[in-house]
């Protein structure tokens, strides 16, 4: 019989990490206390209980539930002491869970007025990045991602911004929120502006909208990645073009779950996707809410999709392919994921 080897072992890149949902329960809860913040009771009793709150996103009503305990965590981030310690909690659960490389998303707007305004606040950000970086030894880069529920110029505005910190720390451009609204050739003059500067295209499609949003994250924003793309594997012929040109999907199979876009963990259609050629990135989009972090994907793919070691450590391979980390990381980390498969 194999052996079943520990999956927070594996070395592997995570790419699909909100900032906020990154945060531990315990910690919501002392910013709260410490900031004065009253949080609603559905999440402070599933931060107490230690249990995610309940939540399904597949309409209008549960979309808005889920974005209003999201912004409540968000609150609770006040001072630049609190975005470096989130920043440092959550390089401490990546490297727990085996990763080596971290693209972390964050909108800069949401922290902005708290922060002394875009710029300060983005530099907070990619400082404290820089700094757990270095003291961790886990790879952390930084992921602008515009909101799809603003307007189209606001998008523009951090793509700029996103450029003027490549240097600094910045990696790639995304576009978050209720993909459902809006359509993606609206943004695409910003994921131009970020494309034409080298920055990797990652905007969220194919999760609450089914297939013709994956197509329109490739024809409309030039997509390098997918954040989700799951519903892709509804469509031969998109995932085909997936494989081809070797886009990765962040796909997060316990987010799927819990907001209702799968019923079960078995649903979400992670073989389909494997096996079609289709690159795959396992994330854990919102911890915070959803209660798992990254080696827990693998588990779920593992105990619910049957994957072996070997296609494990192929989906491993995958996610660091697809990172935007220099080649010499790359390097050690498939490295050490045969190291993991031979052990």
């Amino acid at each position: 019989m194999e052996r079943v080897r520990d999956v927070s072992e594996l070395p592997k890149a995570h790419l699909h990490l909100h900032f906020t949902g990154s945060m531990r329960p315990s910690t919501v809860l002392e910013l709260a206390d410490k900031h004065g913040v009253r949080l609603p009771d559905a999440l402070t009793e599933a931060l107490v209980g230690g249990e995610p709150p309940s939540l399904r996103a597949t309409d209008e009503r549960g979309w808005f539930r889920f974005q209003r305990l999201y912004d409540a965590a968000r609150s609770c981030l006040r001072e630049p002491e609190d975005i470096q310690r989130l920043v440092r909690e959550a390089a401490e659960e990546d490297v727990r869970d085996g990763s080596g490389w971290l693209e972390i998303q964050v909108d800069p707007t949401s922290y902005a007025p708290r922060l002394g305004g875009l710029i300060p606040a983005l530099e907070v950000i990619l400082d404290a990045v820089e700094t757990t970086s270095r003291e961790t030894g886990l790879g952390m880069r930084v992921l602008v991602a515009a909101n799809r529920m603003k307007h189209p110029l606001d998008a523009r505005t951090l793509a700029r911004l996103a450029v003027r910190y490549a240097d600094r720390g910045v990696v790639g451009f995304g576009l978050s929120n209720d993909e459902r609204r809006g359509m993606a050739r609206d943004f695409d003059r910003a994921f131009g502006i970020a494309r034409e500067a080298g920055l990797l295209s990652a905007p969220h499609g194919g999760e609450l909208a089914g297939p013709s949003s994956v197509r329109d994250c490739l024809d409309d924003l030039g997509a390098n990645r997918v954040g989700h793309g799951v519903r892709a594997a509804e469509d031969p012929r998109l995932m085909k073009r997936l494989a081809d040109r070797q886009v990765t999907c962040e796909v997060c199979p316990a987010s799927n779950v819990a907001l209702g876009v799968y019923e079960k963990p078995e649903d979400v259609p992670l073989r389909t996707l494997f096996e079609a050629g289709v690159p795959l990135a396992l994330g854990a989009d919102d911890p915070l809410l959803f209660g798992s972090r990254l080696a827990a994907q693998y588990e779920i793919a593992r105990r619910h999709h049957g994957f072996t070691d070997a296609e494990l450590a192929e989906v491993a391979r995958q996610s660091v392919r697809g990172s935007a980390a220099p080649e010499d990381v790359k390097a050690k980390l498939l490295a050490g994921v045969d190291d993991w498969l031979m052990s």
